[in-house]
């Protein structure tokens, strides 16, 4: 998937359909001159409804098309004959899928399970016909009812990746780096921070064919919870990440500086997070040699609170044992 292509914010207008009107037909046939009343019920007017798709990563397919009408209710006629029911219209999201309200930014509903449906716009009910209305001092009522009007709303949708492993780190720490190496993905790789300015996706395949997600998310600078750098438009992706996988360099100036940094951004932006499981990668240790990885892990062994491991994904350097430890973290 191009970085293009991934998107995770779209606003639309939904319009459900009106409700169709109630008949007022009175019964006529021949040798029954007064037949009575037998005007049927309108049909219901057609729902908006979101339902949740696993085969779909992004909201990319819904960048274009930002106004959804559903189908209007039929009158109702003779012979106590409902109308048809307008016809309803699906929006498929992919899983991780918030609803916004776009005027009050109220949550309307989350989307986390494949198939399931939520009504976001409500069809009209169709008007009940006059043999409603008969009773025995109006045997012939001439009115009915005229259906429910429809419901439109503008709202907004928020995809928050879901994903086993959330890759968290400062910008250039080397996230995409790893991601390339122990999936199939491709994102864009340079020698800069801020290359990855959208979040990616790869599948990482593991032993016996087994195989887990992982997400690269944009990198981490102090004061995101704040919105600096791209603040929240990242933070976002991780709440729904089962394991925070914090990914710093060897060569960084404090390690556990850097971890309680990034702890923080995430404390900050949604406490919650710190209940996730946690998990450290020290990135490119193909740059030390075994004295320095000798020192390193004695230093580390008092500091870090959480285990770790040392990897190099250029070098391939410690990526079964990284696999090894996420999946047992995954399934315990």
């Amino acid at each position: 998937m191009t970085e293009g292509n991934f998107v995770d914010y779209v606003k639309m207008y939904v319009a459900s359909g009106k409700g169709g009107q109630g008949s007022t037909h009175l019964h006529r046939e021949k040798y029954i001159t007064k037949g009575g009343p037998d005007g049927g019920d309108g049909g219901r007017g057609g729902h908006i409804i979101v339902r949740g798709n696993s085969n779909l990563w992004t909201l990319f397919h819904l960048k274009f098309k930002k106004h959804f009408r559903a189908g209007h209710g039929s009158n109702g006629s003779k012979s106590r004959s409902t109308g048809a029911d307008g016809e309803d219209v699906y929006v498929d999201v992919p899983l991780g899928t918030v609803i916004r309200d776009t005027e009050t930014n109220a949550i309307l509903f989350e989307i986390t399970t494949e198939g399931e449906e939520q009504i976001i716009a409500q069809g009209g009910k169709g008007g009940l016909g006059n043999w409603h209305f008969k009773s025995s001092t109006n045997q012939t009522p001439r009115y009915a009812q005229p259906g429910l009007p429809m419901e439109e709303r503008y709202i907004t949708m928020e995809l928050k990746v879901l994903a086993d492993v959330g890759l968290v780190g400062f910008p250039n720490a080397g996230k995409s780096t790893l991601l390339s190496v122990i999936t199939s993905a491709k994102p864009k790789i340079a020698d800069y921070e801020f290359t990855t300015l959208k979040p990616n996706l790869g599948i990482v395949e593991y032993r016996d064919y087994q195989t887990f997600v992982m997400a690269d998310i944009p990198g981490i600078i102090e004061g995101a919870a704040e919105g600096k750098g791209l603040g929240h438009y990242f933070l976002r992706h991780i709440e729904r990440n089962s394991i925070l996988l914090f990914l710093i360099p060897a060569d960084a100036e404090d390690i556990k500086k850097q971890y309680d940094i990034l702890l923080d951004e995430l404390r900050r932006y949604n406490p919650e997070m710190l209940d996730k499981e946690r998990f450290i990668a020290i990135s490119k240790c193909d740059m030390l040699d075994d004295e320095l990885k000798a020192e390193l892990k004695i230093e580390l062994d008092n500091e870090l609170p959480i285990p770790y491991v040392f990897i190099s994904s250029v070098a391939q350097q410690g990526i079964m044992p990284l696999k090894d430890k996420l999946w047992g973290m995954l399934n315990p």
